[in-house]
């Protein structure tokens, strides 16, 4: 504060030329200016948003590409046996079925019952 202004390479009693001086202060300017953008660009919470939606949208259609690829590998055989394998499991221990049909009925109800 107390210092000449300049950029402190240069002893503030010597002459410049114009030119370098001109060159000197647009090259500020410029640095400036990306410093400016730099900041604004960290504070604009609506841009950072919609950044993230952007990479969450290509992760969600990465990961649906890569469960379409996967189930399309499954065979009408494979597909039968994890049905029947299922079916046995429920048949064997059915509370959990029982509760998960019990909550989504519960809460259609509930969803129902509210718009009336």
């Amino acid at each position: 504060m107390g210092q000449g202004q300049g950029t402190g390479s240069a002893e503030v009693n010597e002459t410049r030329d114009p030119e370098q001086l001109r060159a000197e202060i647009e090259a500020t300017r410029r640095e400036l200016g990306e410093t400016v953008a730099a900041m604004s660009a960290k504070t604009d919470v609506k841009a950072q948003a919609r950044e993230r939606i952007e990479e969450t949208k290509a992760a969600i259609h990465e990961k649906r590409e890569e469960l379409v690829g996967r189930a399309r590998e499954l065979s009408p055989e494979k597909a039968r046996t994890a049905a029947a394998t299922s079916t046995e499991r429920v048949k064997q221990n059915p509370l959990p079925a029982v509760t998960v049909g019990a909550f989504a009925a519960g809460f259609l109800l509930g969803r129902l019952s509210s718009r009336g």
